[in-house]
């Protein structure tokens, strides 16, 4: 038997998902249920994905991290 959570219900292993970023949604390439912040690799829920950059095709886990990558991006030669 697999892992169990502690109400007994199985614990299903999380997946990095794969997306391609569009201007107000994002298409599923590989099913998951997450994608990494391109600014700190923390994991983003899809469900609680707000933030991404369509030219860049990163997602940022809030506003303060898409601004942070919007810094850099300007900073680039």
């Amino acid at each position: 038997m697999g892992a169990m959570n502690f109400h007994g219900h199985p614990i299903t292993p999380q997946r990095e998902a794969k997306l391609r970023y569009l201007d107000a949604d994002f298409q599923v390439l590989r099913e998951g249920d997450f994608v990494r912040c391109a600014v700190s690799a923390d994991p983003i829920h899809l469900d609680n994905l707000r933030y991404w950059n369509v030219d860049r095709q990163e997602a940022y886990r809030s506003a303060r991290e898409s601004l942070l990558a919007e810094q850099r991006a300007a900073a680039k030669p």
